[in-house]
């Protein structure tokens, strides 16, 4: 009778309990439009017993309308309505929020739908095309109103029996003489009449700068094309490729070969790197070594911060010879601290500012170690803005004013310059204030890109020069100073841009390689594909883009670092070493010596790496690592949920291990 009772109320608790689930319905369900159109979507809360209510507090949002949503589209966070601009499926969120905080989310997709196709361009991407070889085509699908289709399925014939195109539109010279190349799409066609040529090579003479070298070691190949009277051809598309054998029985070779000749292997082993040109090809052997990098990365300090979590940090000198840092809380309660690290293995709290806002997310101090900025989001009387303080005792620092005009939207970031400020307006442009004047900041200039839907998280700023991450728009250099471009803090001037396609670039970091002295920027992601929780861990992704913007007009993306599993965020670079927070994936120490080509994580080139969870932290044993600095030979970094710590890269190890062998 007992277990039969006990069976009913949990039927009962059960059934009570589906009742009460619930989901957003919505007429934005399998919804289409046009570009150019606009909807205002109606949507309710059904439960599972099939009763429906209103929500009183219905959002709306482009979800990747973080990144700007100007060329996607655009959605108004109360009514819901949508404005279709760009073609191709987006997604839209509806949240509830119901009495008590709670939330309640769907995802609907919006198929905006391509306008008829209106031209296809085919370009030829080589000089010459040559018997037996694979012809290197670009397509270009433009649409009625200029849109550029993307991944489009062509349809693809030739002519002729010179040309053979198989299953997947791979298409191969077979025979010398003319034909014309047709692809179509939607009814559409465009052409382009070829030429196939007979290979004139008879041999080729294959050498490289090295004949072995270590993981990540770029290794450029020179091929020269000779025909049968022993002379030298130019302008042969040579096509490079490699296979090789790993050293390492349970591991595969990788490595990446481009069409430049540049090689560079990711697993040690015996490598074979070919050019050919139709049916004449040459191999050369090369051996990798590992690149043996690695060292002990110690942690010495930490300056425990439990009962909130930690968001940026500075660490500097202070006017009397000591060493400093400052940190900023994140969706707190507007306190900074701040600490002495002379000793970086007795790291002391040894004051703390507290103003009206729940986030500080950033802090910069001054080249001279007087002036701290501090950033705020979240004040109760919605004024945000900078607080300007005086740290020339960072035992008894002082509030010295507060600059609020233009800047009510909140500042996420900032940074610090030459007696200027550059603030963060509610993530979308950056002001300039003069600050000669703590007391009475100036503002001198603003920078925005202009563009609709205009996103910006991060400035920085290097030799008169402002790397301004934004967002989907990427890297925007400005001139502040530098005089490259007439720039001047009452007149910033853009001069170049890089932009990829994740449309997720949080911070750059600028960079010319010691060993090389090419220049460098660092682009860094910041993803968080299941948004953020402050009571739990949480899942990051990205990675690093390295840019080489040695030609300033023509950036070139060259390599990546990428840890598996984990999102970067910001990081410092220093004597062609890098220290990168990983977030969960914690520091990471990284070598980017020598010419940078490929995945650096793969090649070996990881150092070391910190992890600063703590069983005391504000999410024990949680990693969240939020930035790096090198200062004075040590790595400082904050941590989320831990405060700030410091470590020591220690120097390598010599091997003893065979020093005696010969000994008798």
């Amino acid at each position: 009778m007992k277990n039969h009772l006990l069976l009913i109320i949990f039927l009962l608790i059960s059934v009570s309990g589906l009742a009460q689930i619930k989901t957003i319905e919505s007429d934005l369900l399998d919804l289409k439009l046009n570009v150019g159109d606009t909807f205002t979507p109606s949507s309710y809360v059904l439960t599972s017993d099939g009763s429906t209510s209103q929500c009183d507090n219905m959002i709306y949002y482009n979800k990747k309308g973080v990144f700007s949503t100007a060329q996607s589209i655009q959605v108004d966070n109360e009514t819901g309505k949508i404005e279709a601009n760009q073609p191709g499926l987006h997604e839209v969120v509806a949240v509830c929020i119901t009495e008590g905080g709670k939330r309640l989310s769907r995802t609907f997709i919006v198929d905006v739908e391509f306008p008829a196709v209106k031209e296809i361009k085919i370009t030829l991407n080589s000089d010459n095309v040559y018997e037996g070889t694979y012809v290197p085509i670009s397509y270009e699908v433009i649409d009625e109103m200029g849109f550029v289709r993307e991944n489009v399925n062509f349809s693809i014939t030739s002519s002729n029996q010179n040309l053979k195109i198989d299953d997947v539109n791979n298409i191969k010279a077979v025979k010398p003489g003319s034909v014309t190349l047709n692809a179509t799409y939607e009814g559409i066609t465009g052409s382009l009449n070829l030429n196939v040529l007979k290979n004139p090579v008879d041999y080729i003479n294959l050498t490289s700068s090295a004949d072995q070298a270590r993981t990540g070691d770029v290794i450029q190949l020179n091929a020269v094309a000779y025909n049968k009277k022993g002379q030298i051809l130019d302008n042969i598309p040579f096509e490079y490729s490699f296979k090789g054998k790993s050293f390492d029985k349970s591991n595969s070779a990788s490595g990446l070969v481009i069409n430049d000749g540049r090689f560079v292997a990711d697993v040690s082993g015996n490598y074979l790197v070919s050019a050919s040109i139709g049916n004449i090809s040459v191999s050369k052997a090369l051996n990798i070594y590992e690149r043996n990098v690695k060292r002990d990365v110690v942690k010495v300090g930490t300056g425990l911060v439990n009962d909130k979590h930690t968001s940026d940090f500075w660490v500097f000198e202070g006017v009397d010879g000591r060493d400093y840092a400052v940190t900023g809380t994140w969706g707190a309660d507007g306190t900074s601290y701040f600490w002495d690290v002379t000793d970086p293995a007795n790291i002391l709290k040894i004051d703390s500012v507290q103003v009206d806002a729940r986030t500080v997310n950033d802090v910069k101090v001054s080249e001279d170690g007087r002036i701290a900025i501090i950033s705020r989001e979240g004040a109760s009387n919605r004024k945000n803005g900078i607080i300007i303080i005086d740290v020339s005792n960072p035992r008894d620092v002082k509030i010295i004013s507060e600059y609020t005009k233009n800047l009510t939207g909140g500042v996420h970031n900032l940074f610090i310059y030459q007696n200027h400020v550059y603030a963060l307006s509610a993530g979308q442009k950056y002001y300039i204030l003069n600050i000669e004047d703590p007391i009475n900041p100036v503002e001198v200039g603003m920078f925005e890109l202009g563009k609709e839907g205009q996103a910006i998280h991060d400035v920085w700023i290097e030799d008169g020069i402002a790397y301004s991450s934004n967002w989907r728009d990427g890297v925007y250099m400005v001139d502040v100073g530098n005089g490259i471009a007439g720039g001047s803090p009452s007149n910033p001037v853009a001069f170049g841009n890089y932009n990829y396609a994740s449309g997720a670039h949080h911070a750059t970091y600028p960079f010319k390689s010691k060993s090389t002295g090419k220049f460098y920027t660092v682009l860094g992601d910041e993803i968080f594909p299941n948004g953020i929780d402050v009571n739990t861990p949480n899942e990051t992704a990205g990675f690093l883009h390295f840019v080489d913007f040695s030609d300033v007009d023509n950036p070139l993306e060259i390599a990546r670092y990428e840890l598996p599993g984990h999102g970067s965020h910001n990081y410092w670079i220093e004597d062609d070493i890098l220290y990168v927070a990983m977030y969960s994936g914690g520091v990471r120490v990284v070598d980017i010596s020598g010419d940078l080509m490929g995945d650096l994580y793969k090649q070996g080139r990881e150092i070391g790496y910190i992890l600063p969870g703590n069983k005391d932290g504000f999410i024990p044993f949680a990693t969240m690592a939020w930035g790096a600095q090198l200062y004075k030979g040590h790595v400082f970094y904050s941590d989320w949920n831990s405060g700030i710590g410091a470590a020591k890269v220690m120097p390598v190890k010599p091997d003893n291990s065979k020093v005696n062998q010969y000994l008798n």
